[in-house]
């Protein structure tokens, strides 16, 4: 119908229908709306990405497999081991698992800034300047992080399919080993976050640079924790391959942070 256009347009609009008062506050309808809007945005960004992964499903799932084949090239010939399928709907299951896994990761930085902009309209003016940056950072290094975790796949798929006994077969269910790669490429992706809320939190005035650096021999505990946690593998390799490089991101964090901090008391001696 004509109307159709018309009416998609308000739904994935996020522009209030009612005047935000002078204190900046929203109509609690407006806030729904708008959160509606980005949901649908993500959604059918997300959608679109699906279609194009689920077309090229074939080269999606080779690429996925490459880490195993590149592990076992690696590997002796006693070494046994294959993947496999299980259940008559494997065929048709397969592919879309893969093509909602692969939409997901490579429309991060859309759904990132999707929930960073709903976060805006309730912050200040100096805020929302550094919520901008914050948005346009985050995605980039949530791919950084998932582009290191698969160049660092085929090392820990090396060692874990390494320690098969002889004359045993590893089997590995398809399902667990796609499942085994989201995991790892969401953790260390989710990891390359910390520089983004370590600075939001002290450009809010939540945390200073002091007492964060007070707290880093917890930070690195619990940065070896998650990582242990996070890593489907649980083998030292894989857990120091994404610990390490939180805490240096959170090192990195803390510069950043003592540089705002001074720039901000030199303007303030400067009033």
């Amino acid at each position: 119908t004509p109307d159709l256009p018309m009416r998609l347009s308000r739904l994935l609009s996020a522009k209030p229908v009612h005047p935000v008062g002078e204190d900046g506050k929203m109509a609690l309808s407006d806030h729904f709306r708008e959160l509606r809007a980005r949901i649908l945005r993500s959604l059918l960004v997300t959608l679109v990405v699906f279609g194009v992964a689920l077309v090229f499903n074939r080269r999606v799932i080779a690429a996925l497999i490459a880490p195993y084949n590149q592990a076992m090239a690696n590997l002796p010939d006693d070494v046994q081991s294959e993947v496999m399928t299980r259940g008559v709907a494997s065929g048709l299951l397969i592919p879309l698992t893969i093509s909602g896994l692969v939409a997901l990761v490579a429309t991060a930085p859309y759904w990132l800034y999707q929930i960073w902009a709903f976060i805006l309209p309730g912050l200040h003016k100096s805020e929302k300047k550094w919520t901008r940056v914050f948005a346009a950072v985050a995605g980039p290094l949530f791919l950084t992080g998932a582009a290191m975790a698969i160049v660092l796949l085929p090392q820990a798929l090396e060692i874990m399919i390494g320690l098969t006994p002889e004359s045993f077969t590893q089997r590995i269910d398809f399902d667990e080993y796609v499942s085994f790669l989201w995991r790892t490429v969401f953790a260390f992706g989710l990891a390359f976050q910390i520089p983004v809320f370590v600075v939001l939190l002290n450009r809010v005035g939540l945390l200073s640079a002091r007492g964060a650096s007070g707290s880093r021999t917890w930070v690195v505990i619990g940065t070896f924790v998650f990582a242990a946690v996070a890593t489907p593998t649980g083998d030292p390799f894989t857990m120091c391959a994404l610990a390490l490089p939180m805490w240096v991101l959170f090192e990195i964090s803390l510069v950043v942070c003592r540089i705002l901090e001074r720039r901000d008391a030199k303007r303030a001696a400067l009033v």
